[in-house]
């Protein structure tokens, strides 16, 4: 599989440092305020809810697997966390997309110094557009989170689906952020997902790190920003049309 993990998580890191420049820190105050709203209300849904579901997944076990409740315990436990962060990201971007979308767009104009498309939108279809897009990631991501959820339940298969959830959850974290730049410079979902996939290693990475960022309280308030001007480095860099990057250059 081509890319580099290294590429990835060190594009995540760089986004902190571009939200802060000139220009571009003022398209912080709405996602994270956006942020603190949100993960406050998951966080509290999440517990109220947790011994409730856990109680309810226990019963579901056979009486002579008992003795696997403490593991039963630590897998769900996992899940849910994974499954709570990822929703915190999912509600959070869906919201805050156009805005997302924006701050894409000036880190692209502050690292190449020209806009991403010259087919600029109406900002109230941008929008539109915008949500039209959190909602194409919806279409593809709950499928596969339906499927993995049954999974989770098959005695034996569901020892691994741990390390399943991680790396879906890190690619999903890679499809919300790098959507941004891409779809800025005009490149459809479908065709989205096949760069991403040609390089996978790449985008897995800084998934993978943006998805632990975000079960960081407080941290993680500042996560979505980050990752969106990290993604959004990463484009320039290593996808966007070789030709684009040597005018640029």
């Amino acid at each position: 599989m081509r890319g580099n993990i290294f590429t990835g998580i060190n594009g995540f890191v760089s986004g902190f440092g571009l939200v802060m420049k000139p220009g571009i820190r003022l398209y912080l105050l709405i996602p994270l305020s956006i942020n603190i709203v949100i993960f406050s209300f998951l966080i509290y849904f999440a517990y109220r809810e947790f011994s409730g579901w856990a109680v309810a997944v226990q019963d579901f076990l056979p009486d002579w697997l008992d003795f696997l409740d403490w593991l039963l315990w630590a897998i769900f436990y996992i899940i849910i966390t994974l499954v709570v962060a990822f929703s915190f990201s999912i509600v959070a971007n869906f919201i805050a997309a156009p805005f997302n979308g924006f701050l894409s767009e000036a880190v692209h104009r502050y690292l190449t110094g020209e806009n991403p498309s010259q087919a600029s939108r109406p900002i109230v279809a941008e929008v539109i557009h915008s949500l039209g897009r959190e909602m194409r990631k919806l279409v593809y991501y709950l499928p596969r989170v339906i499927l993995l959820f049954i999974l989770s339940f098959i005695p034996v298969v569901n020892l691994v689906m741990p390390f399943v959830w991680l790396l879906f959850g890190g690619w999903m974290m890679s499809i919300q952020y790098f959507d941004y730049p891409m779809d800025n410079s005009r490149v459809d979902f479908p065709g989205m997902i096949s760069q991403l996939k040609e390089r996978r290693i790449t985008p897995l990475g800084f998934g993978l790190i943006t998805l632990g960022a975000t079960m960081i309280p407080v941290f993680n308030l500042v996560v979505m920003p980050a990752a969106v001007a990290g993604a959004t480095k990463i484009w320039v860099d290593e996808y966007r049309p070789a030709s684009s990057r040597e005018l640029s250059g």
